[in-house]
């Protein structure tokens, strides 16, 4: 029986906090309205503008929308616009504004919260800054006009106002930015998870697919025994089942459960595991499958003691380097006759490891039909994989002839 996700199950929950929020909204707006019928008649004309800037100030810091479509922004700025005017043009009884002073510097305290904490970039300083100035001053719509009340009255509201003001303007910056780096977070692992996909598909399945296309090639040439047909068909299925499984562990690994897939909904996807983990002891193997397709011959000098002197991720780099060599012989050096790969322990315990062959270069024959621009980016991407662990790869000439590809990485 199917199951609701997650997030489908979560869906009434929040539309539930919605509605009850908004309840709560309206009633808080409705709680600062109604005082004004205590007012005396003769302060009601005086006691509305404070009463309506209180009210718009706890609609825009309460309600989850201000506003239909007014935004976050607009309405955090026409509050902040609205509660200094009155304090400009207020001239009612002194006493009226300390009653509704309290619920209005709440919200704007709320207000400055959430624009320092939501708003985009471009707006957020702005316009918190002008709700901030808004909570600031505040005070002093009571202040000043108390009778008799000198200097020591608007100077203890000020400094009574600024530290809540920069302490919520201070906890909003704090958490903007941790959800900043919580956002670029998820970026690199995201990027990480592809370049990982891509490295999977760049060592394994483009390489299973080289081989199967120059076997079909080599299956076209006139004068084939049927032995040597059905042998043709025997390798070409076994690359073509390797390759799929290259990619079913790949779709597996994004597929996980527990993040490492990065799938919708999840708030901090990890990078993909690496699909499959070879290392210097699966380079016979490697080597007998490249030479089993005939021309050219290859052959594995492996000294003893070199296993095991490296990381684990170090040792696929080791092994994705040969792979690429080799993949690179077949797409372009054709007419090698002899390729040699050679690995033997380095300084500082350490594996030196080289790949060469009798062809004049990287310049022969590339494969029919591949789409322009396709490829080329093999040895660069394993040399900065080769520089994460210490090491290095470089490819040129050899000695005397051919085409040589050296990788040297450092001991665990």
């Amino acid at each position: 029986m199917p199951t609701d996700s997650p997030s489908a199950r979560s869906a009434p929950k929040r539309g539930r906090a919605g509605r009850i929020r908004r309840r709560l909204a309206v009633a808080s707006v409705l709680a600062v309205l109604v005082p004004i019928v205590l007012a005396k008649p003769d302060a009601r004309a005086a006691a509305l503008p404070l009463a309506l800037t209180a009210a718009l100030a706890v609609a825009a810091a309460t309600l989850p929308r201000p506003g239909g479509r007014t935004t976050l922004g607009v309405a955090g700025a026409v509050v902040a616009a609205a509660s200094l005017l009155v304090d400009l043009l207020y001239s009612g009884p002194f006493r009226l504004p300390a009653f509704w002073l309290p619920f209005e510097w709440l919200a704007l305290l709320g207000l400055l919260f959430r624009a320092v904490r939501r708003l985009p970039d471009r707006w957020a300083g702005p316009v918190g800054g002008l709700i901030g100035l808004a909570a600031l001053v505040l005070p002093l719509r009571f202040a000043l006009r108390v009778p008799q009340g000198g200097a020591a009255w608007p100077v203890f509201g000020m400094l009574l106002s600024l530290l809540p003001v920069l302490a919520v303007a201070g906890a909003a910056l704090y958490l903007r930015v941790l959800e900043v780096r919580r956002e670029r977070a998820v970026d690199r692992a995201r990027r990480e998870q592809r370049l990982e996909v891509a490295r999977g598909l760049h060592d394994f399945v483009a390489h299973e697919i080289t081989g199967i296309v120059l076997e079909a090639q080599a299956g076209q040439l006139p004068g084939q025994e049927s032995e040597e047909t059905v042998a043709l068909l025997r390798r070409l299925e076994e690359a073509g089942l390797r390759a799929l499984d290259s990619m079913d562990e790949m779709v597996g690994a994004l597929r996980e459960p527990g993040g490492r897939g990065g799938g919708a909904g999840q708030d901090e996807p990890a990078s993909a595991a690496t699909t499959r983990r070879q290392g210097l002891a699966d380079l016979p193997e490697l080597v007998a499958r490249f030479g089993a397709t005939g021309s050219p011959r290859v052959t594995a000098e492996v000294a003893p003691g070199s296993a095991g002197r490296l990381s684990a991720e170090a040792e696929t780099t080791a092994y994705a380097v040969v792979l690429e060599a080799l993949t690179n012989i077949r797409r372009h050096a054709p007419q090698a006759t002899e390729v040699t790969v050679r690995v033997a322990p380095g300084e500082a315990g350490g594996v030196e490891l080289t790949v060469t062959d009798d062809a004049d270069g990287p310049t022969g024959t590339p494969l029919p039909r591949r789409r322009a621009g396709a490829g080329g980016t093999g040895l660069a991407g394993l040399t900065a994989r080769a520089a994460a662990h210490g090491g290095s790869v470089t490819a040129g000439p050899g000695t005397p002839s051919g085409w040589r590809v050296s990788c040297s990485l450092p001991g665990r």
